[in-house]
């Protein structure tokens, strides 16, 4: 190997043009899905614990899906903030072919049909105590009974139009379940996204805020959701998960799990997406509030860490702001 000076790492690194042509990770809008939030009425609901992150009612989200499509950015995620009245220790407005999430999917998919919408699959944004399944006495979330829920609940939303089902919950054999209800169905084209890694956080604050959730939590979710201690029971979560049928898995939360994302491409070699939670959007939020950073380099940054790990693309609130910034 050549020595300096023969060999000066800077000389590809002095001018721009140069470095775009030396980059070895690309991103673009292509790579971001944009998550949003779905509100009853006509209204923008600026959420607090979000700064710049709002819900929106019908119309307002079928413009935000109009400025994603402008963005180029691919694919919206949806999350209802269901209202109050229709929550249910059972969480069965999750089954209501009418319910707030398949308005919003039929309302996109009829005003913008190119881009994808992801769903997500859980029940906490359905139940009144905020769990994603069924509690049994004790608090303790079962297993099956949330599973066949959760199958009638991604048919649901799959026959509302739904691209990619993206089960949040983290059951134990959910996606065999539902991919052969999808195939029984003619759904054949409905990918699974698995949430195959997700883990117990404390990142998720301002998005229980945001569909209304927070206050509503009995206990926690550890008894689902992963340990942070643990990285070998996340390759077999994901291997569990691609056997039964996901097209893609996802790692939750995004940047605390790097080395997770990183080991899942190395081990699997399928399509891995991270989701930038909410807790992450705010701290850049706030560390560009307070002048410790500043947020469009802290955005980008970021986003590229994804991308470097292995991440076919990433669920982000700074979506639309990062695609300004590489469409300037």
């Amino acid at each position: 190997m050549s020595q300096y000076p023969a060999l000066r790492l800077r000389r590809t690194r002095a001018a721009a043009w140069s470095r775009r042509m030396h980059a070895e990770t690309v991103l673009t809008p292509a790579d971001l899905i944009w998550p949003m939030f779905v509100t009853e009425g006509e209204e923008e609901e600026p959420i607090a614990a979000l700064p710049g992150v709002s819900r929106w009612g019908l119309k307002g989200i079928v413009a935000q899906a109009r400025e994603a499509r402008a963005l180029g950015i691919p694919c919206v995620a949806l999350f209802p903030n269901t209202p109050a009245a229709l929550r249910s220790e059972d969480g069965r407005e999750a089954l209501n072919s009418d319910n707030l999430m398949c308005r919003a999917i039929r309302e996109i998919k009829n005003a913008v049909p190119e881009v994808g919408i992801l769903t997500d699959v859980a029940l906490d944004p359905y139940t009144s105590h905020g769990h994603d399944g069924i509690v049994d006495d004790n608090g303790y979330v079962l297993n099956d009974d949330t599973a066949a829920l959760l199958t009638d609940q991604a048919l649901v939303q799959a026959e509302a139009g739904s691209d990619i089902v993206a089960p949040s919950d983290m059951m134990d054999g959910r996606i065999g379940l539902i991919r052969t209800a999808l195939e029984a169905n003619g759904h054949h084209n409905v990918q699974i996204m698995a949430y195959a890694a997700k883990y117990a956080s404390g990142f998720y604050g301002p998005f229980r805020d945001a569909v209304g959730s927070r206050g509503l939590l009995k206990g926690d979710k550890k008894t689902y959701q992963m340990d942070p201690a643990n990285a070998e029971e996340a390759l077999r979560e994901v291997a569990l998960d691609i056997a039964e049928g996901a097209d893609s898995v996802m790692v939750k939360p995004g940047l605390p799990y790097l080395d997770i994302i990183l080991r899942v491409k190395n081990a699997f070699e399928v399509p891995v997406f991270a989701y930038q939670v909410s807790g992450e959007y705010a701290m850049i939020e706030a560390a560009a509030a307070a002048g410790a950073g500043d947020r469009e380099t802290l955005v980008m940054e970021t986003l590229m860490a994804f991308k470097r790990a292995g991440c076919s693309g990433v669920l982000t609130y700074h979506a639309p702001l990062a695609a300004r910034l590489m469409g300037a």
